[in-house]
């Protein structure tokens, strides 16, 4: 069978820009260790007080040491859940030191939520049935805009909370 010459060149660029993606790809993957997404621990969507960072006294911030905390989060309808305050009120601010290690662990037991900490690198998807984690350390002192960017009913655009991070 003859190829015409337009036809051969076609077909070693296509052929070379494959390989150029897997290389670039498995680099990523073995040699820069990149992962896909954390959703690998599991829990019951219609149980999910059952799982320990997500009961009522351990929903919000956890401090672990010195200048590392935890952040447990329940998102439900319209709402980010980061427990009571002393006086049981809704807590919807949460206040960190700068340069503090985070570990943010979120979960919903309803519908697909968006977590986007507004000019951080913090953005997840919670699934119902899968935790989200994801760790980073908030340098910059400042007020931050925590919004779901996943729509999620009527009431998503009233789905926020504030997370401040302040110098010491």
């Amino acid at each position: 069978m003859h190829m015409h010459k337009y036809e051969k060149i076609w077909m070693a660029s296509g052929v070379g820009t494959l390989l150029v993606f897997l290389i670039v790809l498995g680099i990523g993957a073995f040699y820069q260790g990149t992962q896909p997404p954390s959703c690998m621990v599991t829990l019951d969507p219609q149980n999910v007080q059952a799982h320990e960072a997500f009961k009522e006294e351990n929903l919000g911030l956890q401090q672990l040491g010195e200048k590392e905390y935890t952040l447990n989060v329940l998102a439900t309808a319209f709402n980010y859940d980061f427990g009571k305050d002393e006086d049981g009120n809704n807590v919807k601010t949460i206040r960190i030191p700068a340069g503090s290690k985070v570990m943010f662990q979120a979960t919903t037991e309803d519908v697909i939520h968006g977590f986007q900490l507004a000019g951080t690198n913090v953005n997840m998807m919670l699934e119902p049935g899968y935790i989200s984690t994801l760790e980073t350390t908030l340098d910059n002192p400042g007020t931050y805009t925590l919004i779901c960017n996943e729509y999620c009913g009527t009431g998503h655009h009233l789905m926020t909370a504030t997370v401040e991070v302040y110098e010491e």
